[in-house]
């Protein structure tokens, strides 16, 4: 670097002579090294700081000598560790280099690995062969040829793949500029023997430079689409779209149920016996019944199959959304951000802390670069990632040794530092996309869904056990009768048989209540993909659950509080040059506007302001729409405008004239980063931002004389006095909300400083160096509050949900925002984080519950809270947007990153992610959890009423009719069954929050899925429903004689259909009495908004209608006439007054006898559960061969590891012990909906799809 481009710098602090400002001679920090700067580096073309060439690929860009950039998909540890054996770690990394090779074996480490010869580097696996066939392949490499230096890491491969510039070369790309924009067919082609030269050049000892040109430019013929031939060869960023499950599968799925397979052989059995009445007795009814039962049975399972289908769509689509990402790359030599699937091999993408890498790839450049490949490789270790260039250098001279590790592997993450790299593999080619392609990773059941199984099942056995006894009942009764009617041939005998079965068998469809779990999968979808409108999308479904009974929110204060658009408002230079945002009329003593202050400032301290800010930043230009707008942090954003609108800061012209010596990226735990920059003929410059008190306190010097009409700057030593003017100064601007970033900075003879440990890299370790700084100055930055913040937290207190501030800034600031937003009350706490970590766990847990702000707190502080709070019981959300936020969104029971700021690393960790970074969206998760648990007790309520009310009427009917039938036959129970399951399951789990909604508290995590508000709704609407059926069915033939025909056949016939028509009526009336779960009256609220709720009960009062006008011989009904009608609408109508003097009633008195009455039906029934159980083992044994061949046929054609995409829960229950849910002990005197239940880890959605 000429030294023209630092003129600013000469005229600074001089380190070498103790020379200030003024002339003055001081003494500073002198050192010195072996290495004492980027010029002594080889000089190489692969070097970034070689004066062979220029390597500052993006002047806008901040380099340093091995830097390195950023990338981003996610991947599943758990689900991938299984396959870790087959990839190697960097500590296993083979430089399997040369058995050929020249260069003296003295020179060559004994680390080195010599089991691959370079010859077999690139040797096709078995059953990939296809990859390195290419047809018409413009490049010199095939995708195979490529990933063969990831699986596993090879150095032997990187070496015959002739190293970075190989890769350069081959892949026709820029390791400086990137691919070009204007890219599309290629003309001509690169062979891989003219690349791959280079390594048998290197293995005789020649210079690199001796036979390495620059790459060929890509020549594009200017047809065909963006980047046709790369995308045609290498593929794009994305999987091969997984065959989804086919409906005939899901029907098949749906179908294969031991109760519907043994209801379609009784009704085979019966159409069969119904035919050959038909055919030999000349009547012409018997087998409609039989076809009615098996058309049931298709129209239920063609809806559970469509429901399904419909499902795995919605969760399809939510997980690509998922997926999506951008990440930052090079193309044109300017920098951009592209979605993940847009990547192409050749692509030089920027890494950072934080990020996911989301292809394979040759780190370029980079400082620092640390990644945890334990999603990919099972290795637990941080792996430190080693340029190309210098790996290569160790290759040349023969010193390679595994630790050398450039290898980037995607799926995995960055934990430090910063840097470039080339990418090579992806999509399919890539080590993530190949591990997709042979796992799926199931959609394990929510906790919510696992209860209701239990409770399901359950349920079940009740069912089973009352059509058990039905059925002996009525075969008991037919073989007695069977001596008193000798004329009945043997297939009306046998017909009547079958009859029996089908009733007993219907019993059990029916009280079976299958539409639990799908009650909860409908509610999750329909609230997850609403969620996503509502700027949450949610990753973990449980989370949806879960977040409804949160009660404590600990929330991050920038961007989610905050609107996030940053500008420098207020600040001081040195320790008196105070400036403030105002218009010029304005006039305030004392302070200038920011206008007038840099105006001020004499060219060496501007000079030194300017390299402050655009040298220690990772924000970047970039041009959109005509303008040039900077990207990046927004802290560093705002102070990039103020030095380029106030100062005349070029960053280009920063960025490209600077010789980076070493980066210090941000740590959240040290608060502040820094950058070293060399000065020509002078030295080394630390300069250093970060939490303003904190650079107070390491400060020594400061700057003074800073105005341009003195004579030249000067340093001089910091005074205690003058440090608490600072401190006094940052407290000032903490009060008027505003965030306070400090700047200071320290010159070095040499570097690294020989007081400093030195890392392997070389680097210097900063707590080493970070003291005796010198003052410059302190900006306030205003980032104004979100408007909609402060109603949010009110809404958060009326639904009892406390919300805790966790931010990094100072006391004063964060009380500040915490009052104007109302979480912080007068008798609220507030407590920095060094001092809270210090609390034992006992003072901990007296301190937490009325802490209401921890400033200046790190990622641990947070961690540590989030883990008090779930000791004592709170249900926790945590919002993070850091790498180190990571465990503590993990230990919280739901965690939300940030969809904006958050790093990729802190998205993986969460549950949820804001799309919008915004408090308020936590207030819409809030209020759709709570959502999802109502609609599962909506439905809940609803479907046991029908279970209790169709059982006994089917019973109690069955065994007092004299010719063994119920009044309500085995087509018209399917009916009500489908009724009970589909379509009551998507009009009640389809109901929108209200704002009322956050009107409650909070349901405790171990409550029952019953409250007592529940069981008064059930009992009671059941009680009403059997006195009003009995009614009609003992007493109908008094009640309504004048209204029936009296032909006895027919006049039977009307009576049953009035019982049927009014039983089916009362469940669509008292469908809308379940739209409350509490004791209010309006059952109507929100109903015209609810579509699907209206949709669905046209539908089926329309199939109602059509049923008894045209049902006919299939359902076994007749025509009503009007006053028959009447009759049954007035009945079933009168449920909805019934449910109003149901709410009338107080729950405690309720409580009181409903208690009693269950745990004395408890004792009696017990003794009858183990015969149950009997039972239900023979059932279970009796379908498993049947079970174990539709399995067969549904995974026909998959992958061993390949997802079943409906699990079924799988546990069994004892029905000795009845879920918590019906313990009268457990039952709670509490009107609330039901809880979520005990949580349980349940992974991320991963079904995996192709955009």
């Amino acid at each position: 670097m000429s030294s023209n481009n630092d003129s600013h710098q000469g005229s600074l602090l001089s380190p070498v002579i103790v020379t200030d400002f003024s002339g003055r001679e001081r003494s500073i920090s002198t050192a010195s090294s072996a290495w004492s700067g980027p010029t002594d580096l080889n000089h190489s073309p692969t070097s970034p700081v070689s004066p062979d060439t220029a390597w500052n690929p993006d002047p806008a860009r901040l380099m340093v000598q091995n830097a390195s950039h950023r990338p981003s998909p996610s991947i599943d540890g758990d689900t991938l560790r299984p396959r870790a054996d087959s990839f190697a770690s960097s500590a296993d990394t083979m430089v399997r280099s040369r058995a050929n090779s020249e260069v003296d074996p003295a020179h060559t480490s004994k680390d080195v690995y010599d089991d691959v010869s370079l010859a077999d580097a690139l040797k096709p696996d078995p059953r990939n062969e296809t990859d390195f066939q290419v047809e018409d392949n413009r490049f010199a490499f095939s995708p195979g040829q490529l990933n063969k230096m990831q699986n596993p890491k090879s150095l032997a491969a990187f070496h015959a793949l002739g190293g970075l510039q190989g890769l350069e070369r081959g892949l026709r790309t820029d390791l400086n500029a990137g691919l070009s924009i204007d890219e599309g067919c290629l003309e001509g082609k690169v062979e891989f023997q003219d690349v791959a030269s280079s390594a048998q050049h290197t293995s005789t000892g020649k210079s690199p430079s001796s036979f390495v040109t620059s790459a060929p430019a890509p020549v594009s013929s200017g047809n065909g689409s963006p980047f046709e031939d790369r995308i045609r060869v290498f593929s794009r960023n994305k999987l091969p779209a997984r065959k989804s499950t086919g409906f005939l599968k899901l029907f098949w799925a749906a179908y294969n149920d031991k109760i519907i397979i043994l209801l379609t052989v009784a009704a085979v059995i019966s159409l069969s016996l119904g035919i050959y009445q038909t055919v030999s007795e000349g009547s012409g009814v018997d087998w409609v019944e039989g076809v009615a039962i098996c058309v049931a049975i298709l129209i239920v399972t063609v809806v559970t199959a469509a429901n399904d289908w419909q499902k795995e769509r919605q969760f399809a689509k939510l997980n690509k959304r998922n997926d999506d990402r951008e990440v930052k790359v090079t193309r044109s030599g300017k920098t951009d951000m592209v979605s993940i699937y847009d990547i192409m091999v050749g692509d030089i993408l920027h890494l950072e802390a934080g990020d996911s890498i989301p292809a394979d790839g040759i780190l370029v450049s980079g400082y620092g670069v640390k990644c945890d490949e334990s999603s990919a490789t099972g290795e637990s270790d941080q792996m430190k990632k080693t340029p190309g260039h210098e790996v290569w250098q160790q290759i040349v001279g023969g010193k390679a040794t595994k630790k050398l590790d450039p290898f980037l592997i995607s799926g995995s993450k960055v934990l430090e530092g910063v840097g470039t790299y080339v990418v090579t593999s992806v999509g399919p080619y890539s080590t993530y996309g190949r591990i997709l392609l042979s796992l799926q990773t199931p959609n394990d059941p929510t906790p919510l869904q696992v209860k209701l199984g239990k409770l399901a099942d359950w349920i079940g056995y009740l069912g089973t056990a009352a059509a058990g006894i039905l059925f002996f009942v009525l075969l008991f009764r037919f073989v007695a009768d069977l001596p008193n009617h000798p004329e009945k041939s043997g297939a009306m005998k046998g017909k009547e048989f079958v009859d029996i079965l089908i009733v007993a068998v219907t019993v059990i469809v029916v009280a079976i209540p299958e539409g639990l779990p799908l009650a909860v999968t409908l509610a999750l979808a329909f609230a997850t993909t609403r969620m996503v409108k509502e700027n949450n999308l949610v990753r973990v479904l449980r989370a949806c659950e879960t977040m409804g009974n949160a009660t404590v929110i600990c929330s991050d204060k920038t961007g989610t509080l905050t609107q996030n658009k940053m500008t420098v408002v207020a600040g001081t230079w040195g320790s008196d040059q105070d400036f403030s945002q105002r218009t010029e009329d304005e006039d305030v003593e004392g302070s200038m506007t920011t206008s007038e202050s840099s105006q001020k400032l004499s060219a060496p301290i501007k000079d030194l302001i300017i390299k402050s800010i655009a040298l220690n930043s990772t924000a970047f230009e970039q041009e959109k729409d005509g303008s040039i707008d900077f990207v990046g942090s927004k802290t560093e954003v705002a102070m990039l405008q103020l030095a380029r609108d106030y100062m005349g800061m070029d960053l280009v012209t920063e960025r490209g004239s600077a010789e980076i010596a070493q980066l210090i990226p941000f740590d959240s735990a040290r608060k502040c980063m820094g950058v070293v920059y060399r000065v020509p003929g002078v030295g080394y410059r630390l300069l250093v931002k970060g939490a303003s008190e904190l650079m107070v306190g390491v400060c020594t010097m400061e700057i003074v004389n800073i105005d341009m009409s003195k004579e030249r700057p000067d340093v001089e030593q910091i005074s205690e006095a003058q440090k608490k003017n600072l401190l006094e100064i940052i407290d000032n601007y903490a009060h008027k909300s505003l965030r306070t970033i400090g700047m200071v900075y320290k010159d070095f003879t040499t570097w690294p400083p020989t007081e400093a440990k030195h890392s392997e890299d070389a680097s210097a370790n900063f707590d080493d160096f970070f003291h005796d700084m010198t003052w410059v100055g302190v900006v306030g930055i205003q980032d104004p509050l979100r408007p909609e913040v402060p109603s949010a937290i009110r809404k958060c207190h009326s639904a009892g949900v406390q919300v805790k501030m966790v931010t990094g800034d100072n006391v004063a600031t964060a009380t500040a925002i915490a009052t104007s937003c109302g979480i912080k009350t007068e008798d609220g706490l507030v407590m920095e984080g060094p001092k809270f970590r210090q609390l034992t766990n006992a003072e901990m847990d007296e301190v937490v519950p009325r802490l209401q702000v921890l400033a200046r707190s790190s990622p641990d502080d947070k961690r540590i809270l989030v883990e008090r709070l779930k000791a004592l019981g709170e249900t926790v959300a945590v919002t993070g947007d850091g790498t180190n936020d990571g465990p503590a969104l993990r230990t919280a029971d739901v965690g939300f990153s940030m969809g904006i700021a958050g790093t990729e690393v802190a998205k993986e960790a969460s549950s949820i992610i804001l799309l919008d970074d915004n408090f308020k969206s936590i207030i819409t998760a809030i209020s759709w959890g709570r959502a999802v648990n109502d609609a599962v007790a909506k439905f809940l309520q609803f479907q046991i009423t029908v279970n209790i009310t169709a059982v006994i009427l089917t019973f109690v009917s069955s065994v007092y009719s004299s010719d063994n039938t119920s009044v309500l036959t085995a087509v018209q129970l399917l009916w009500v069954n489908l009724i009970m399951d589909t379509f009551a399951a998507l009009a009640l789990a389809t109901d929108a929050p209200t704002e009322k909604i956050l009107d409650r508290k909070p349901v405790p995590k171990h409550a029952s899925l019953f409250t007592l508000t529940m069981w008064k709704m059930i009992l009671g609407q059941a009680v009403y429903q059997l006195a009003i059926t009995f009614m009609l069915y003992f007493a109908g033939d008094k009640l309504l004689g004048a209204h029936l025909s009296s032909e006895p056949e027919l006049r039977t016939k009307q009576l049953a259909t009035v019982v049927f028509n009014t039983f089916v009526w009362m469940q669509i009336f008292n469908e809308f009495n379940n739209r409350r779960l509490d004791n209010k009256f309006n059952i109507f609220e929100g109903m015209l908004r609810n579509y699907f709720f209206l949709g669905i009960n046209t539908i089926m009062i329309g199939g109602q209608v059509m049923i008894v006008y045209v049902g006919g011989q299939a359902f076994n009904v007749t025509r009503l006439s009007g006053t028959l009608w009447g009759v049954c609408i007035i009945c079933a109508i009168a449920c909805l007054p019934w449910a109003i003097v149901l709410r009338l009633i107080p729950d405690y008195h309720f409580g009181l006898v409903f208690n009693a009455v269950v745990g004395g039906m408890s004792v009696v029934l017990r003794p009858f559960s183990k015969g149950f159980k009997v039972i239900g083992r023979g059932i279970r044994s009796l379908f498993r061969p049947v079970k174990r061949f539709t399995r067969r046929v549904i995974n026909k054609g998959k992958s061993e590891d390949e997802v079943q995409l409906n699990p079924q829960p799988t546990e069994s229950v004892d029905p000795e012990q009845a879920p918590e849910s019906l313990e009268p002990s457990k039952q709670k005197l509490s009107p609330e909906p039901p809880s979520t239940p005990i949580q349980v880890v349940v992974p991320p959605i991963t079904i995996t799809t192709s955009p």
